[in-house]
């Protein structure tokens, strides 16, 4: 099943790949992003922050996965474990061809951001990438419920990071060094940590060029039933 989420009035994003591209390549380069060092204990994993046009406007690939395995149910980015002697681009490009059929050219790749240290025990790394054709979406039964388009603009809307209570007073305001992200994207589609924390650093870091320091998420919390 392919979903198509509703766009939410917000700050103005690029209408074209083109401009995307560009806007996305230049924050990009700019950004200073934090690699989690290599230890015995680390099991590295890349997923693709793919956007794509849609027939009519720019929008990010989510998909709910396959009601099986690791993660059954949970929203995410198309990826996976780097499989040995595997660069962290090509396993993304290599994710997202088994899981939806797409194939993405290293040309495509505009930057990556921020390693995401999940209670797994996974190092995750987001990998910014474009497609301009995706005829051949084919999502694969056994890894992915369904497919989702998220709008850019829905993504860079004001209201669409909540910050949930987590412990202290019951009336204290929640903020992000305390409270737990969600990413609410349309009624039925509310993304926490590690994907919403991945989607919330792409749409503070390229979307609106907030400053690298001020749009960190490795400290964000995660609910307890992302820790397998």
């Amino acid at each position: 099943m392919i979903e198509f989420m509703a766009a939410d009035p917000g700050p103005r994003v690029p209408d074209s790949i083109e401009e995307f591209r560009a806007l996305a390549r230049t924050r990009l380069e700019a950004f200073p992003r934090i690699a989690m060092p290599d230890a015995a204990t680390t099991r590295r994993a890349a997923v693709a922050l793919c956007v794509v046009d849609n027939g009519g406007a720019l929008a990010v690939l989510v998909i709910k996965r396959a009601y099986r395995g690791r993660n059954a149910g949970q929203w995410g980015l198309p990826g996976g474990r780097v499989e040995r002697g595997e660069t962290l681009e090509r396993a993304a490009a290599r994710e997202l061809h088994e899981e939806l059929g797409l194939i993405a050219d290293p040309a495509d790749t505009l930057g990556i951001l921020d390693d995401f240290p999940a209670a797994s025990g996974f190092a995750i790394t987001p990998i910014v990438t474009t497609l301009a054709d995706i005829a051949d979406l084919h999502p694969n039964p056994d890894e992915v419920h369904s497919v989702h388009f998220v709008d850019l603009h829905s993504l860079a809307a004001e209201g669409t990071p909540h910050w949930v209570h987590r412990g202290g007073p019951a009336d204290a305001p929640a903020i992000p060094e305390t409270g737990l992200l969600q990413m609410r994207l349309a009624p039925d589609m509310t993304i926490h940590a590690p994907t919403g924390a991945m989607l919330w650093q792409f749409r503070e870091a390229v979307l609106l060029g907030t400053p690298a320091e001020a749009a960190r998420v490795a400290h964000f919390h995660q609910p307890d039933w992302t820790h397998h």
